[in-house]
């Protein structure tokens, strides 16, 4: 299905039409509102989205969308719309996810090549690939390393996946943690079943309820038509609970309820519903701590962390650097149509000596945007230099003594929203945290983007 998202009825209807002469299914809505209620429950091929929606030219009301959905459906290629086209706001939708952007009026032929170019891309994306298995029937799949940090952090995987027990996976940001998530559901006895995703960093407290156990039509004042949750979604599967840490303490107390009856009651009904599911969660934050600060729940804590794995960093495991290399410019060369590329012996030497903060997510961008920028296909120390982002380095204030840990988080990220011209990947690459997290933090914080 192909959403479009407008609101000019004759756009809607141009575009409808056109794309259903293209044996399309098509679902047309006019804002913001109806769009994330379908992209919640529903995943759609491409998105079709303009950047104003009230008399605003701006393009804010577009990319704030734009980073919403995002936050639901990170894979779903958007082309985005506008009548007031710019270099500038096309750089920003860029930025923030878009995968292409086209100005109004458009050419239909021009805008269908782009939108069937979209659909290619991401089909490739999403094609099954052969699961690599171990000689023991173990299957790792997108895990790539050999070194005894990740060896022995499988070897604990191996031991606990067919088992019921709730996981907590720690670890830096940009570690894999998803991936070790996915490596215990696709090896436990519910592999067949969901394996339903949930960023917690990346939902307000107010969309919690709604979000994780649905809601009925007219519970509240924009609940239009009845919705599943995440954990009703989950039944009978794994659900996974990342960025745990980032959980308000009201929100943790409903998770808890949860986790300990496995019932939960959908918003607008007070009939209580079971669940049978597994729950692995990941966070890059020390639980510990935050239960000492009181931050974090004591009792939720013990529930979720039978089964602690801990993610080493990638410069805990340095020796993996060249398969991940390897690795992911092979994907990115397969799903651009790119003749395989090679690497210098200084290049693979200068790789291995980078501090990467933002672990293997910072490597494969950088991987990533050096093939496709210099265009050769022998990759030498001197491109990747080219391309390096140095992390963010805090400027220490003669204050520090006086700030909370929160005011010096707050002033780090200011830093690195000046030094990277507010570029959200760039920042959250520097940081050592997702996308999602740092739009949770800028709201935390009250840090409005234009400043």
């Amino acid at each position: 299905m192909i959403l479009i998202i407008d609101d000019d009825s004759a756009i809607r209807s141009s575009l409808s039409f056109m794309l259903k002469r293209a044996k399309y299914e098509v679902q047309a809505v006019a804002g913001p509102r109806e769009a994330i209620e379908i992209v919640r429950s529903v995943a759609p091929q491409l998105i079709l989205m303009d950047m104003n929606f009230t008399l605003s030219t701006t393009g804010e009301e577009g990319l704030t969308l734009l980073k919403q959905v995002k936050i639901f459906r990170p894979d779903v290629p958007v082309i985005l719309m506008t009548a007031w086209g710019s270099i500038q706001l096309a750089v920003q939708g860029m930025q923030a996810g878009a995968f292409d952007f086209i100005t109004k009026p458009w050419n239909n032929v021009a805008l269908m090549q782009r939108i069937e170019t979209a659909l290619e891309l991401t089909a490739d994306k999403q094609k099954p690939e052969a699961p690599v298995v171990d000689n023991d029937g173990f299957d790792r799949s997108h895990i790539i390393g050999k070194s005894k940090p990740l060896m022995d952090v499988l070897a604990t995987i191996k031991r606990i996946a067919r088992t019921n027990a709730s996981v907590l996976i720690t670890g830096e940001s940009g570690t894999g943690k998803e991936l070790i998530a996915e490596a215990v559901h696709i090896n436990s006895s519910r592999a067949k079943k969901p394996f339903v995703k949930v960023n917690l960093g990346g939902i307000s407290h107010t969309l919690f309820e709604s979000e994780m156990f649905g809601h009925k039509k007219g519970a509240f004042t924009d609940a239009t038509s009845d919705r599943m949750g995440r954990f009703e979604l989950a039944d009978k599967g794994t659900i996974f609970l990342d960025e745990i840490g980032d959980l308000d303490l009201s929100c943790q107390v409903k998770l808890l309820r949860v986790l300990q009856e496995q019932t939960f009651e959908v918003l607008g009904d007070s009939r209580p519903r079971k669940v049978d599911i597994r729950v692995v969660s990941a966070t890059n934050a020390d639980l510990s701590r935050m239960v000492r600060e009181h931050t974090f729940r004591e009792d939720l804590f013990y529930r979720i962390n039978l089964i602690t794995v801990h993610l080493p960093a990638l410069r805990e495991r340095r020796e993996d650097i060249p398969l991940l290399v390897r690795y992911f410019a092979d994907k990115q060369c397969e799903a651009n149509g790119l003749p395989k590329v090679d690497f210098t012996v200084e290049a693979m030497e200068y790789l291995s000596r980078l501090p990467y903060p933002g672990n293997i997510r910072e490597l494969k961008n950088l991987v990533e945007r050096t093939l496709l920028v210099s265009g050769k296909q022998v990759l030498m120390s001197e491109d990747f230099k080219a391309q390096y982002q140095c992390p963010v380095e805090p400027k220490v204030s003669s204050n520090l003594q006086g700030m909370t840990l929160e005011e010096i988080e707050r002033q780090t990220i200011l830093q690195a929203l000046e030094k990277y011209n507010n570029n959200m990947s760039q920042v959250a690459t520097a940081l050592g945290i997702s996308r999602a997290a740092l739009y949770r933090r800028l709201e935390k914080y009250n840090i409005m983007i234009n400043d």
